[in-house]
Order: structure tokens, then C-alpha cells, then sequence
């Protein structure tokens, strides 16, 4: 798989950049998986994370989360340096329950022991993939996520806003719409698995999706 020629460890500085677009954008997306867990059945909370990064997100919030002990999951990056950072501060937070996985997060055989997971994160995924892999991946978020739990997505607005595209996507594929943000300079949003037949299992060895990274989108006038 070729990825774009992006530095992604020293991307994650920007989320330290007070009032910075990621930060902001971080700052919603912790709030909806706080939400999630709070929301969540009594038990076990299984969670996956696609393209994981550092795991900011989820991590950020499992620090001081009353359910923190309650929560399984998995994080899946393709870059050892931040998988390090993640695994490292799961370690530093006293949680073993996430596992870190430095692997390609398009291939669903990372997720088929958790799967179908209370909770489903693509933060970081559908602005670097193109609108049909995106299509694809929500399609595939059915067997991710379990009925009553949900996907928590990013993806910016800058045109063509392909964010009313996926909240159609994800309408079809049964989820119904919780939360997004208005139209900006980024989308977050949170769908919710509806109950309903249960769909067809995770299907191993399968890629959802081929991560390019923004910049070869641009290159290629796919964004």
C-alpha cells in the first residue's frame, strides 16, 4: 500500500496547538465518545478504532472515564511511531484493556474477534480515502458496529462536502443520525446502529478502504 509522502507523528503536533483546527476538532470528537460510553449498556464496552493515530481521542477520555475499566478495545495504526505513543500512554493511564495494533486498519481481520464493537471509531479516515472507499467503509460499519451501538466519524467540509453524501450512506446501511456539526471547516459525526436484521459477519481478509493521505488526494483532485 503506497501512502502519502506525510510525516503522520509530527502531524499529531497540531493537536497541541491551542485553537488549532485538529485540536478543536478533537475537543468534539472526545465529547460524542464520552456521550457513547456514558450511553452504553452495563458491562463490557467494546470498542474499535480505524487509523488510531496516537489514539488521542478515545485515550483522552478513558484517563478519568468512570467506565474506564469496563471498556476492551482495539486500536489499529499503520505507523509504529504512534502506535508506540499510543501503547505507551495506555500503559501510562493503567489500562490493559486496549490493545494496539500496528497494522493496516483497511484490513478487517484486526477487528474480527472485537467485531461487532459498542463502539466504532473513524476519526482521520474519510478525508484520506476517496468518496467511493468512504461508501465502502460506511457499507462495512454495519458489521462493525452491534445494534444500539454507534460509529463516530470525521471528515472535512471543504468541497465537494461529501458529509450530507455519508449521513445518506449511513441512513441506508441502517444507522439513524445523532449528532453533527454544523457546516464549518470540519464535520464530526455520530451515527447509531439501528435494531433490525442482524447484518452479514465481517467477512476476514477484506480491505475496506485504500488510505492515500490528503496530500495525494490533492494531487490526484480527489478531495
Amino acid at each position: 500500500m503506497t501512502v502519502a509522502a506525510q510525516d503522520w507523528l509530527a502531524w499529531h503536533e497540531r493537536y497541541d496547538q491551542p485553537g488549532s483546527l485538529l485540536a478543536r476538532r478533537l475537543a468534539v470528537v472526545q465529547e460524542r465518545i464520552r456521550l457513547a460510553l456514558d450511553a452504553a449498556p452495563p458491562g463490557r464496552i467494546d470498542v474499535l478504532s480505524m487509523c488510531a493515530g496516537q489514539g488521542r481521542d478515545l485515550l483522552g477520555v478513558l484517563e478519568d472515564h468512570p467506565r474506564r475499566d469496563e471498556v476492551s478495545a482495539v486500536l489499529v495504526e499503520l505507523d509504529p511511531r504512534n502506535t508506540e505513543v499510543a501503547r505507551r500512554c495506555a500503559e501510562e493511564l493503567g489500562l490493559p484493556g486496549v490493545e494496539v495494533v500496528t497494522g493496516d486498519a483497511a484490513l478487517t481481520d484486526h477487528y474480527l474477534s472485537s467485531a461487532p464493537a459498542q463502539l466504532v471509531l473513524a476519526c482521520g479516515v474519510f478525508g484520506n480515502i476517496t468518496a467511493e472507499d468512504v461508501h465502502r467503509t460506511v457499507e462495512h460499519c454495519a458489521a462493525l458496529c452491534r445494534r444500539g451501538g454507534s460509529v463516530v466519524w470525521t471528515r472535512h467540509r471543504r468541497e465537494p462536502d461529501l458529509v450530507p453524501s455519508i449521513c445518506g450512506w449511513f441512513a441506508d446501511c441502517g444507522f439513524e443520525l445523532e449528532f453533527v456539526t454544523e457546516p464549518g471547516d470540519f464535520g464530526v459525526g455520530v451515527h447509531r446502529r439501528l435494531d433490525g436484521p442482524p447484518p452479514s459477519p465481517l467477512r476476514p481478509g477484506t480491505r475496506m478502504f485504500t488510505f492515500l493521505g490528503q496530500l495525494t488526494m490533492a494531487q490526484r483532485g480527489c478531495q
